[in-house]
């Protein structure tokens, strides 16, 4: 527990098997659904051209986030450069190593995106960078260390580094001078559109650089723009979902819309049954929860890059000596495949990993 101080909670979270049941099913009904070429034809025109880039693989590590409610889990928001899979472990054992059958099944979803690149030609990455921005700095980089000494075990390089340590262009990815075959991407530029990843942009979009997750699946299930696409039932029937598929997605999905597609004075009465995202913001950065917003504030909000959600209340989980706090449940998945589900505890009006005795935690099934 050394490794993530104060971010770790000693609770368990109780989790339903028909509520993990549901959250399996969305999780792999929206990537079925990101598969579907009337999908991507209908996102295509609403991204930038990085993701309109097909690599021809999937994405490592996506993270589905929920609330749970009296009447199910509803679907808050989705991720791709998902962290907390290592904290997840620790909180529930602490002090014990990742278990083999969770390595082998991560160093899996690598191997089959390196595969998937280069069209069988590699089984496995040779060399592996871990990129995110300043990372020795960052809260997760106790779980990057644990992912390079993951690709070491299996007999691959693997590098923590920031984008400046790389050389990059549409003739590939360098470190040092030897090339890179596979990018695992926590860095939260996810269009690469700054000018730190211009290099990573360009050989990712020659296809010279296996990176994951990319732009092309933030599109597709990510961007939070995406959410307002799952209450389109003209667009879901023609992806060849049912009836059925649509009233359940539907509902577990709550209402979402763009600032600039609503009637601004009426969300501003009715702010309470609201939560205001902003698009270009990942985490819980800059997200408002309508009750707690000032009109001075809510004046401020841009209504192209503001996605508004109706308010969904987290559940309650007691924590012995600190008190009721608010839970969310996040899936950890590889295409169809849930790798693994945590908790997280918070105070405030957003999930955060500041609160004492909150944090990850452990999950029992009951």
């Amino acid at each position: 527990m050394s490794l993530f101080p104060g971010n770790l909670s000693a609770a368990v979270v109780a989790v339903s098997s028909a509520d993990l049941r549901r959250m399996v099913w969305l999780a792999r009904l929206l990537d079925r659904l990101s598969r579907q070429p009337a999908y991507r034809t209908a996102v295509a025109p609403l991204t930038p051209a990085a993701a309109r880039f097909d690599p021809g693989h999937a994405a490592v590590m996506m993270g589905y986030d929920f609330h749970l409610t009296p009447a199910g889990p509803r679907l808050i928001e989705v991720n791709t450069n998902t962290g907390g899979l290592l904290p997840a472990w620790l909180a529930g054992h602490p002090g014990t190593p990742w278990p083999e059958h969770l390595k082998t099944r991560l160093a899996e979803t690598f191997a089959l995106e390196m595969s998937a690149r280069s069209r069988g030609e590699l089984r496995r990455p040779r060399r592996v960078v871990i990129l995110d921005d300043a990372p020795a700095g960052q809260f997760l980089y106790p779980e990057m260390q644990a992912f390079a000494d993951l690709f070491r075990e299996q007999g691959v390089a693997a590098t923590i580094v920031d984008p400046a340590g790389l050389d990059a262009s549409s003739t590939g990815v360098f470190l040092e001078g030897a090339p890179v075959d596979l990018v695992y991407n926590r860095h939260c530029d996810f269009y690469l559109e700054t000018p730190a990843t211009a290099g990573l942009r360009e050989a990712y979009l020659a296809g010279t650089v296996c990176l994951t997750p990319n732009p092309f699946a933030y599109g597709l299930l990510a961007d939070k723009r995406r959410m307002t696409l799952w209450h389109d039932q003209a667009l879901l029937s023609s992806c060849g979902l049912s009836g059925a598929q649509i009233d359940r997605l539907r509902t577990m999905v709550p209402e979402c819309r763009l600032l600039a597609d609503g009637d601004r004075d009426a969300l501003w009465r009715e702010r309470g049954a609201w939560v205001f995202k902003p698009v270009d913001r990942f985490g819980s950065r800059g997200v408002l929860v309508g009750e707690k917003m000032t009109r001075g504030r809510f004046e401020q909000l841009d209504p192209a890059t503001t996605l508004v959600q109706r308010l969904v209340p987290p559940s309650l989980t007691e924590v012995p000596g600190f008190g009721a706090m608010k839970t969310d449940v996040r899936l950890f998945a590889y295409r169809d495949r849930v790798l693994a589900v945590t908790a997280r505890l918070y105070r405030g009006q957003v999930t955060n990993l500041r609160t004492e005795g909150g944090g990850f935690a452990a999950v029992k099934v009951v």
